[in-house]
């Protein structure tokens, strides 16, 4: 498996998935994966782990250096794959490397869509657009040759047929995103929530995820003027893509919190255990991503037992269903590149209602909360995510 994230690296949707299937592959086959940054030992019982830095020589200081390095680890992560039976890569990070693997050792490579650098059109401000050219360079070089390519939804194999016409249709399929509902699971304590300044007596909206366009937290924000007062808006937030998306966070804080008070927002890493406290205890989660294949983030919500509000766009539909374990908030875009919503100020506005509707009727959130953790128990597990990777693996080297 070649990924750039990797315990305890992992900030986003595409580690967390190579974490848990690596884990779960490793039950069934022998693994080893390839990712960035620092040596690491092996968890017990887990795949193999090899890590690598970019080369010392490629530039730096220009915003499409970046871009540079990354494809310098790619062509290092290829080398001394002479036993390895197939590669399977996890996003533009690694897709290159799994791309010369193929090349050079004739073996299958399989890869999986988390998200298409052509819908993510806000990395230019941050690889630069040099930059922005090579990371779609490399996907698409990968992704059209691929022996198979995986989506996490069934929108992703939409997305990814619109956005590569001459990938065959019929090497993709579809496997969903999966959780673990043993560690995702209600928290009754209340020690992390009083540690940050969260009054667990009093209802809260959260947000977890990354401070990028593409996670949509300033349509949160812009939300936030329209929550019942009184409401704590939580945001665990982090790792800005931009020092630009960085300043415009800030700045909307600064905003919500001149009008209404009550943001609390936790920019610092978090443990597991640490965000399941959070999402278990919070009235609502709300995700307004603007681009999402899946959305890893509301399965765990869900899992924790929260009401999900989120964007009705990409794959999120596929997880929270309507009026059963959330709402789905519409949203049209005004351009298909950048993904800016057609009216802001309407999504806003529907994101706060929703949002309140579940506020003034906690029953409701809580039935909710259940249908969730239900829905993620009957449909959203590793060990069904790891068989059906397992078998698309031996169909593709010629075995059972």
């Amino acid at each position: 498996m070649l990924t750039r994230e990797y315990p305890p690296e992992v900030y986003g949707g595409a580690g967390v998935h190579v974490e848990y299937l690596g884990a779960e592959l490793a039950r069934l086959i022998e693994v080893e994966v390839r990712c960035f940054g620092a040596p690491r030992p092996a968890a017990p019982g887990g795949p193999e782990v090899l890590a690598f830095t970019p080369w010392e020589t490629v530039a730096r200081g220009e915003p499409y250096s970046s871009a540079l390095q990354t494809m310098s680890v790619n062509l290092a992560m290829a080398t001394g794959l002479e036993a390895a039976d197939l590669v399977h890569s996890h996003t533009w990070y690694a897709n290159f490397a799994g791309h010369l693997a193929r090349l050079i050792y004739d073996i299958p490579h399989v890869a999986t869509t988390h998200s298409l650098e052509p819908l993510r059109p806000w990395k230019a401000e941050q690889l630069g657009a040099g930059g922005y050219a090579l990371s779609m360079f490399c996907e698409k070089t990968a992704l059209e040759s691929a022996d198979a390519v995986i989506a996490v939804s069934s929108a992703m194999r939409t997305d990814v047929l619109d956005c590569y016409p001459a990938l065959d249709p019929g090497r993709m399929t579809v496997i969903h995103n999966g959780i673990d509902p043993n560690e995702y699971k209600p928290d009754p304590n209340t020690d992390v929530l009083e540690a940050h300044g969260i009054d667990p007596d009093s209802p809260y909206v959260i947000f977890v995820g990354r401070i990028t366009r593409q996670k949509g937290i300033v349509h949160l924000l812009d939300a936030a003027l329209h929550i019942e007062p009184g409401t704590q808006v939580v945001l665990c937030a982090g790792a800005p893509d931009t020092e630009e998306i960085a300043r415009e966070v800030q700045a909307r804080v600064h905003t919500v919190r001149a009008e209404r008070g009550s943001v609390i927002w936790i920019d610092t890493m978090l443990s597991k255990s640490q965000i399941v406290q959070l999402l278990t205890h919070a009235t609502v989660f709300c995700c307004p991503s603007i681009y999402e294949p899946m959305g890893i983030v509301n399965l765990e919500a869900m899992a924790c037992g929260t009401a999900v509000v989120a964007t009705a766009t990409g794959g999120i539909p596929e997880v929270v269903e309507d009026g059963t374990t959330g709402y789905l908030v519409p949203f049209e875009v005004s351009d298909p590149l950048t993904r800016a919503p057609r009216d802001p100020q309407r999504f806003a506005l529907d994101l706060g209602e929703r949002i309140n509707d579940l506020l003034a009727d906690p029953a409701r959130a809580e039935s909710f909360g259940r249908a969730g953790r239900r829905r993620v128990l009957d449909h959203f597990s590793w060990t069904r995510v790891a068989e059906e990777t397992v078998g698309l693996y031996r169909r593709l080297v010629g075995g059972e």
